[in-house]
């Protein structure tokens, strides 16, 4: 499972005009499931978001986690981050998770999150998203759990 971590001052996620998601400071994640990816590795793909440390502590070092901190959590799915770029001019997308398997694994995402987080916001899965963010730094990390 891949995350692209971006510390941001505000994100918010809209579909169709609706805003379904939205943060202030925090992390917003863009998260992409490879096949092979096994449920049992969510809780330790959570445990490094909310323990990663990104945010500035009095002395500007990143030394601070989204626990210490306090802010928002938004999560995107977006199944393109798992995309083969190593040849040619278009992406293919074999090492993804299929549509199904990537979708249960979000949503149980969503649930741990939920139940860990309180006020985790989150995309929706397989649904044409407009994401806004400011991000913070800029600050952005690719995490991932194997």
């Amino acid at each position: 499972m891949i995350g692209l971590l971006q510390r941001v001052s505000e994100a918010r996620v809209d579909i169709d005009g609706e805003t379904v998601g939205e943060i202030g400071s925090g992390l917003l994640v863009l998260v992409g499931f490879q096949r092979g990816d096994q449920a049992e590795r969510l809780d330790r793909f959570l445990e490094r978001l909310l323990n990663y440390r990104v945010f500035s502590d009095d002395q500007g070092r990143m030394n601070r986690s989204l626990r210490d901190s306090g802010g928002g959590l938004l999560l995107v799915p977006q199944f393109t981050l798992a995309a083969d770029t190593d040849s040619g001019n278009r992406p293919s997308f074999t090492p993804a998770a299929p549509p199904d398997e990537g979708q249960a694994l979000f949503e149980s995402l969503i649930e741990r999150a939920e139940a860990a987080w309180p006020g985790t916001q989150c995309g929706r899965f397989g649904a044409n998203m407009q994401v806004g963010l400011i991000n913070d730094g800029p600050v952005t990390f690719w995490l991932e759990v194997h």
